[in-house]
């Protein structure tokens, strides 16, 4: 089907009466306003989802048009541009669409976004296109590539890399998560004779010595379009990588909402010891998975040794681990060992090396009364029936205690900071569908702030009386294993059939659960198959702009030191993505909390947030008390000072907002991403030889 724009020319004169311009607008001395904001045209498919998350995430605003849906907005010169006090006002800064052209052949709707293009400097991306002349591109079958990229290592070119990709180090590895499936279909392809056709990314094209095109910028017709021909969805690698440079692209850098790459992990039962799998018993002696006197418990508990080697490894990595402590178990240590604690006495010799969190005096359980006579655990209930709860003062004594036992070990505290033992107190499905009303006295009690909460149960932050939860990521390396085996024994136990020799968990709940195919190797299936995975699951959070730490135990940092080889994956695989001047953020956790705090705020309030810019001038209007978050070129100032923090070649951050207008400055060298009309654009029929035969102008299905 041959894509049609207009069936006749259109001059400057009539894209200025179509967009509603006043007369004279295109020659007149007047720089339009831009909104801060983007037009999303979506058609169900994953890439404009992905981009849409990607903008949702960062606290970008964006108007989204289902093409799918029967009752969408009309795009016409109406809803994309109009006039305020006398100055033409762009609605959109850029345009996302499915593919290059997702329309119909002679589309109004096409010619009209076209036109407010050209007329205002807009940029569009093609968020997953066929390779085809419209493009800039030959087809894939003029020596190019039409296939799957899974496991492919494409490469940021010198361009990108000057341009939108510059916070990358350059390699952009396509998953290759399952042999059986495919899960990166994508066109190589390169740039048609005389396209202005700038490639941003690209990949080789197999049997050839060539290049193709990934993701490019095409120039043409006074428009500027971001042609990616791979397809991919919001969780992928290779589009996280990308997503950022996808939007600095069709932004200038010059946006609401900010984004950045967190990782923080928690090490829970510091100066305790964490029970051990019994690999025979399938279960935890000492612990309410173990019916009573099954087993006796074998403890795993940190040695100095182990508290030199993570003191080493933060050093080498230049990262800090937080420790979540337990103070009764330096206690109950030294009661047992003539007052000796050799782990104690070393932990607070290097005390502040590391970040501290209050765990709770001795990690008790402070939710319902656990009746453990049966398996599962159940709540205790008083004589009428009702939830026999863990009372206000055992709560409090449990944080306030521990509390003190830390500030006379000289632990360098945040005291409105809490973790409690199994994250409990909070409501624990299904046995405790409530939270133990007793907990928010005791927090309210003592100070508490920041509570850390399960993500795995909560995803969401909430309040549990003055307390603000901060949600953590379980990572899948066990409390309970010290050694590699006793890992991949209890993997197996739970991730394998009952035919197989497991407990038949995954059977039970295919919806949350997949069954490994078969048993993991014990001398190997650590290595070649948890490490990687937790890696992958890790540093998939690290770069979707997400704060919320991890957790461990100490018990993952002594004996074989478990935890070691995923935290280096991470920290490695990221290292070797970025340039420098995107490094990790590491949060302690109150400031993890207030980041995710400010966002809720912020995404609740965004119905009411204007910004917008004219030349080099950007103006945010906010409700009062809510923090502004934008991203600015280097440069940029506010009421004389620069705006916000340096991060991957940018400015971004948090400005609180007094509900008076923030003018923001930025700096003259800066190009404005969306400029008006020269006068001199046009719209004409695409030649003829860019006729796309039917059946292969829409890209494959993946």
């Amino acid at each position: 089907m041959k894509r049609i724009l207009s069936t006749t020319m259109l001059t400057v004169g009539a894209l200025v009466a179509a967009l509603g311009l006043p007369a004279g607008a295109a020659h007149a001395d007047t720089t339009p306003r831009v909104d801060l904001r983007m037009l999303v045209v979506s058609d169900g498919g994953p890439s404009t989802d992905a981009i849409a998350a990607e903008l949702d995430v960062a606290g970008t605003p964006y108007t989204e048009i289902d093409l799918t849906e029967a009752n969408r907005p009309v795009i016409d010169a109406e809803l994309l541009a109009d006039t305020v006090d006398g100055r033409p006002r762009a609605k959109y800064q850029a345009v996302v669409l499915p593919s290059d052209n997702p329309f119909a052949a002679g589309s109004a709707e096409m010619a009209a976004l076209v036109a407010y293009e050209q007329t205002y400097g807009i940029p569009q991306v093609d968020a997953y296109t066929y390779a085809r002349p419209e493009a800039g591109l030959k087809y894939p079958v003029e020596g190019g590539y039409a296939g799957s990229l899974d496991g492919v290592r494409a490469e940021v070119t010198d361009a990108g890399l000057a341009g939108p990709f510059g916070y990358l180090d350059g390699a952009v590895p396509f998953e290759d998560n399952s042999p059986a499936v495919g899960e990166s279909y994508a066109y190589l392809s390169t740039p048609v004779a005389g396209a202005d056709f700038t490639p941003y990314v690209d990949a080789a094209i197999p049997g050839t010595s060539r290049r193709g095109s990934l993701v490019g910028e095409y120039r043409h017709d006074g428009r500027r379009e971001l042609v990616v021909t791979f397809v991919y969805n919001q969780y992928q690698q290779q589009f996280r990588l990308l997503a950022r440079g996808i939007v600095e692209w069709m932004t200038g850098g010059v946006h609401l909402g900010a984004s950045r790459n967190y990782f923080a992990v928690h090490v829970d039962d510091v100066f305790a010891a964490d029970n051990r799998w019994n690999t025979g018993l399938n279960c935890t002696p000492g612990d309410v998975d173990c019916p009573d006197g099954a087993g006796t418990p074998d403890p795993i508990r940190m040695t100095p040794e182990d508290v030199t080697y993570a003191a080493d490894w933060q050093d080498s990595r230049g990262f800090t681990l937080d420790m979540a402590y337990n103070g009764a178990g330096s206690v109950e240590h030294r009661g047992a060992n003539g007052g000796a604690d050799p782990l104690a006495d070393k932990f607070l010799a290097d005390r502040t090396a590391f970040r501290w969190i209050s765990h709770t005096y001795t990690h008790a359980f402070l939710g319902c009364e656990q009746d453990t006579t049966a398996v599962p655990w159940r709540c205790a209930t008083e004589a009428d029936g009702g939830t026999r709860w863990v009372s206000r003062t055992t709560i409090g004594d449990e944080i306030a205690i521990n509390r003190v036992w830390g500030e006379n070990a000289g632990l360098p505290l945040e005291n409105d900071e809490l973790v409690t033992g199994e994250h409990s107190g909070m409501k624990v499905l299904p046995q405790q569908s409530e939270d133990n009303p007793n907990l928010a006295l005791a927090l309210d009690d003592t100070g508490i702030a920041w509570l850390g909460s399960d993500n795995s149960r909560e995803p969401q932050q909430r309040q549990v009386g003055p307390s603000t939860t901060v949600p953590r990521y379980p990572m899948n390396v066990f409390y309970n294993a010290g050694r590699a085996a006793e890992q991949v024994d209890e993997y197996n136990w739970i991730y394998t059939s009952r035919a197989q020799g497991g407990s038949g968990i995954c059977e039970d709940n295919p919806a949350t659960s997949t069954c490994l195919t078969e048993p993991l190797d014990p001398a190997t299936g650590y290595a070649d198959y948890i490490v990687p995975l937790e890696t992958d699951t890790a540093l998939g959070h690290v770069l979707a702009n997400d704060p919320k730490p991890h957790f461990i135990h100490q018990s993952n940092l002594a004996e074989d030191r478990i935890a070691y080889p995923v935290l280096d994956g991470v920290l490695t695989g990221y290292d070797a993505l970025f340039a420098a001047d995107t490094p990790m953020v590491n949060l302690r956790m109150k400031d993890i909390g207030a980041e995710l705090r400010r966002r809720a705020a912020w995404q609740a309030a965004l119905s009411q947030v204007t910004g917008y810019r004219i030349g080099d001038t950007v103006t945010v209007e906010a409700p009062d008390g809510i923090a502004v978050t934008a991203t600015m070129p280097t440069g940029t100032t506010l009421a004389g000072t620069a705006f916000g923090e340096a991060y991957a070649g940018e400015r971004s951050g948090w400005t609180p907002s007094a509900g008076t207008p923030l003018t923001l400055d930025l700096p003259p060298s800066v190009s404005p991403s969306t400029t008006a009309g020269t006068g001199s654009a046009t719209v004409t029929d695409p030649a003829p030889d860019t006729y796309v035969p039917e059946g292969t102008r829409e890209p494959a299905a993946d």
